[in-house]
């Protein structure tokens, strides 16, 4: 009796613990996952942002040193570093649905269109972050918290820096 008890109370400790034991994806099933997702493509949009910034930030470097940011090397690098967070986040059935997810016509709409409606989402975000801001400056100026240049009352141009 003893021993079916400790059998029943060790399959339910196994039940309860299922989602803990699910397998984890190996890593060719998240770089198969990543390859669907179009994931090094979107390394191509991630350099063109890269060299811009480092541009503006070294404009006495040449563009053309900051085209290669993410290279060949630095691509398979950043997946391989990758990994572990689908690895993480991720058991190897969700990873095995969201690859027939993205392989199918939706997924693969969604991977195309992926890019124009971040783009567009980060637009009307920083329109809206542009007009928040502004109304709550104007409200704080209202209450005389900042002034008319939108420091705090008191502090000079170099104080407020």
């Amino acid at each position: 009796m003893a021993g079916k008890r400790m059998l029943g109370m060790g399959l339910c400790a196994l039940l309860a613990a299922g989602p803990a034991l699910a397998a984890q994806p190996t890593e060719a099933q998240v770089r198969a996952l990543m390859q669907v997702m179009n994931v090094p493509g979107q390394f191509a949009v991630m350099n063109s942002q890269m060299a811009s910034m480092m541009s503006q930030q070294l404009p006495c470097v040449p563009n053309a040193y900051w085209a290669n940011y993410i290279d060949k090397a630095g691509q398979e690098q950043l997946l391989t570093a990758m990994i572990p967070a689908y690895q993480h986040h991720f058991t190897a059935e969700e990873v095995e649905g969201l690859i027939k997810f993205y392989k199918s016509p939706l997924g693969q709409k969604l991977v195309a269109q992926m890019p124009a409606t971040m783009a567009e989402a980060a637009q009307s975000g920083q329109e809206w972050g542009r007009q928040r801001t502004s109304d709550m400056f104007s409200d704080l100026q209202k209450q005389g918290k900042l002034d008319a240049q939108g420091r705090c009352p008191g502090t000079t141009g170099a104080q407020a820096q």
